[in-house]
């Protein structure tokens, strides 16, 4: 298998929850991220109220790329009430029938004969690693999946499943604004266990509001701009992409000039004490 971009393309928008992309635009921002160097495309069953994943395959059969050439993540386990699905609760289902019910329909969305990585989308305070193990296995001998990771999983949590199973990958919220995993042991325990991360929402609440932590990065942020001869969003990249961990950030963007200057800021290497000057402005005060 081919190694995953070093950004992450990030689908959750694409679709009905977000900018609902005809597919001749799908196919164009398909094309054009991975002509910029983006050959991976994150997704999830449920995005787009369980449509997206097909929308993206479609508009991917209609592209010119090889698909040895791109990876697809994507992530089960959440039921959640829409029209698809009228539920009288949201829950998560890691029964093994779940998984490969989720599994072959996202092959069939995506019109691909193997998802490059399938990832459980949230912990639950049910799961049975043995049962998530089996039919992981299976799926694996079978050609379905390549690797199996987590999602939003804390230490304990990934202990738990380790007892049965090796996994690749924990997608979690990590950024400059959102600096907590840097701190309570999880990048730490990843690193140790060779397991990979990758981060969404990595732009965190920065282009989101004008909380005070917002204020105060910014104050920071942009005097360095100047210094290293770009945007925002490429400081805040470059300053996750800087950590040892070698996070993989998943950026949500739709528009493709983003995606070009993402690309662009895995090149960016900030000065030892502008990645501290950053995140002291994260959190509001000095280090201990």
């Amino acid at each position: 298998m081919k190694p995953f971009s070093r950004i992450i393309s990030g689908t959750m928008t694409w679709g009905d929850w977000g900018k609902k992309l005809s597919l001749s635009e799908m196919q164009v921002l398909i094309e054009k991220s991975f002509n910029y160097g983006v050959s991976t495309f994150d997704h999830a069953d449920i995005y787009g109220g369980y449509t997206t994943e097909a929308d993206f395959g479609n508009a991917f059969k209609t592209c010119s790329i090889d698909r040895e050439n791109v990876q697809f993540i994507t992530k089960c386990g959440i039921q959640m009430p829409c029209e698809a699905r009228p539920l009288n609760v949201k829950y998560y289902d890691y029964s093994s029938s779940h998984i490969r019910l989720s599994v072959e329909n996202s092959l069939r969305n995506l019109k691909t004969e193997y998802i490059d990585l399938l990832l459980l989308h949230r912990p639950s305070p049910l799961m049975e690693a043995s049962e998530i193990c089996d039919v992981f296995y299976k799926l694996k001998e079978e050609g379905k999946v390549n690797q199996l990771g987590v999602s939003n999983f804390t230490t304990s949590q990934i202990k738990l499943l380790q007892k049965e199973i090796s996994l690749n990958w924990n997608q979690i919220e990590c950024s400059l604004s959102h600096e907590t995993p840097l701190f309570n042991g999880v990048l730490d325990y990843l690193k140790t266990q060779n397991i990979g991360v990758m981060s969404w929402s990595p732009l965190g609440i920065y282009f989101k509001s004008d909380l005070p932590k917002k204020i105060r990065i910014k104050k920071v942020i942009t005097p360095l701009c100047k210094k290293y001869n770009c945007s925002e969003a490429q400081i805040l990249l470059a300053w996750l992409l800087q950590h040892p961990s070698k996070i993989y950030p998943v950026i949500g963007t739709t528009s493709s000039d983003r995606i070009k200057k993402a690309i662009e800021a895995t090149k960016i290497n900030l000065d030892l004490t502008d990645w501290f000057l950053l995140l002291e402005a994260s959190m509001g005060k000095p280090l201990p």
